[in-house]
């Protein structure tokens, strides 16, 4: 994870995370969860309802701008640094937050929607473990078609689901496929799902099936 000296290069330094469900400390589980472009935390905190269970806690970090990155996912890396560097260790201190108030990785999910679905599987990928769950609905993994990864780790079985429109404008099928089969790689065990006609959005079919993944996390306490 990079490291910055510099805060003005680190934008998205303590922007404020909206949570709902068991308080953080009370937990006996987590979601973070991850917006997309243009919209806010509170947009993303909106699926805590149709998703709550009890022991849940949900964090949804805010992004500088209400975005994470400034170029699409596809574009090479480097062109949307150091935002994508920034929203990564974001992500990272989170997750530590998590673990030091009682609930560990292995209870943890990770949920993104479109931008932030990409961030989510692109930092679950560079810092592969076994987490409760990965969650990514209508996003991919970051970075130019074909470009050389250096992920490091094993998901050693942790549940993944992407969920996608099979004609997402901003989302390619194809990167989805790529995007499972890395993952599969890692030690993750992958649902893949492309909807034919969905758009940019969520449905119920997906909102069940993180509900499942859920319920397995609670049930491996």
């Amino acid at each position: 994870m990079t490291q910055f000296t510099d805060l003005s290069q680190n934008p998205h330094y303590g922007q404020p995370v909206q949570t709902s469900g068991e308080p953080l400390g009370r937990a006996r589980a987590a979601m973070l969860m991850v917006h997309g472009r243009g919209a806010r935390a509170e947009d993303i905190l909106t699926l805590a309802g149709p998703l709550a269970l009890p022991g849940f806690t949900f964090l949804a970090p805010q992004a500088a701008g209400n975005t994470w990155y400034p170029n699409r996912f596809l574009e090479p890396v480097e062109l949307n640094e150091p935002w994508l560097s920034s929203a990564l260790g974001r992500l990272g201190d989170l997750l530590e937050q998590i673990r030091r108030n009682g609930v560990p990785y292995e209870r943890t999910i990770l949920l993104g929607f479109s931008q932030g679905a990409c961030l989510a599987l692109e930092f679950a990928a560079r810092n592969a473990r076994r987490y409760g769950g990965i969650a990514g609905l209508s996003g991919a993994l970051i970075g130019a078609p074909d470009a050389p990864r250096q992920d490091s780790g094993a998901l050693a079985g942790t549940p993944v689901f992407l969920g996608c429109s099979e004609d997402d404008f901003h989302v390619p099928k194809e990167r989805v496929d790529q995007t499972a089969i890395l993952l599969r790689k890692l030690g993750g065990v992958v649902t893949e799902r492309l909807y034919p006609g969905l758009g940019h959005t969520t449905n119920d079919d997906e909102i069940a099936a993180v509900r499942a993944m859920m319920q397995k996390a609670l049930a491996a306490i």
